[in-house]
């Protein structure tokens, strides 16, 4: 499947070179726009792997798009434009692109660009599921523990026995741990 990709560029000329480029590479532009409020509800409503923004764009500059974009995880943001100070490179970082691209560009440097941030993004994607899923392991633990606490306080069991009672009881009833857990910590359920 192509790669999907939102275009922002207020210089018109500069847009349709950059579609046909992307085009003959193989990626599906979605949407384009020379706007930087209308680049922001293009991601939103195609939701692309990719948006390349200028910076100085009309409604909203590209370096607000890109901080909204990447804000919500929506896609990966290349900034692609004529300035290259310094401070506007640290900003554009700091506001979540993952390259950036001075204009004039080549073929042979805008390509590479775009896969970085792909990839860079999908790895941030990987660590975001990687923290969200060890969280959440976590809050089980947590729940179990005090369940364990909670069997051995009223009932006297050992810790071991306790933990024993909640896998069993889990496996006979089909659910998950914690939810076992849970309707101990709740009076629900005892041995």
């Amino acid at each position: 499947m192509a790669v999907r990709v939102v275009i922002a560029e207020d210089e018109a000329i500069i847009r349709l070179d950059l579609k046909e480029i992307l085009e003959e590479e193989g990626y599906e532009v979605v949407g384009e726009t020379g706007r930087g409020d209308e680049a922001v509800e293009l991601v939103k409503q195609h939701e692309p792997q990719l948006a390349i923004l200028d910076i100085k764009m009309p409604g909203l500059d590209g370096l607000s798009a890109a901080r909204e974009i990447t804000g919500d995880r929506r896609a990966a943001v290349l900034i692609l434009t004529a300035f290259s100070q310094r401070n506007l490179i640290e900003e554009a970082r700091d506001a979540g692109a993952l390259a950036y691209l001075v204009k004039p560009f080549q073929r042979s440097e805008l390509i590479p660009a775009i896969e970085v941030a792909l990839g860079r993004f999908e790895e941030m994607r990987a660590l975001e599921n990687e923290v969200k899923a060890a969280e959440e392991r976590l809050e089980v633990r947590k729940v179990v523990d005090r369940a364990k606490g909670i069997l051995m306080d009223k009932h006297g069991m050992k810790e071991m026995d306790a933990f024993s009672w909640l896998q069993r009881r889990s496996m006979s009833d089909r659910v998950q741990l914690s939810i076992t857990a849970q309707k101990v910590i709740s009076g629900e359920l005892s041995p």
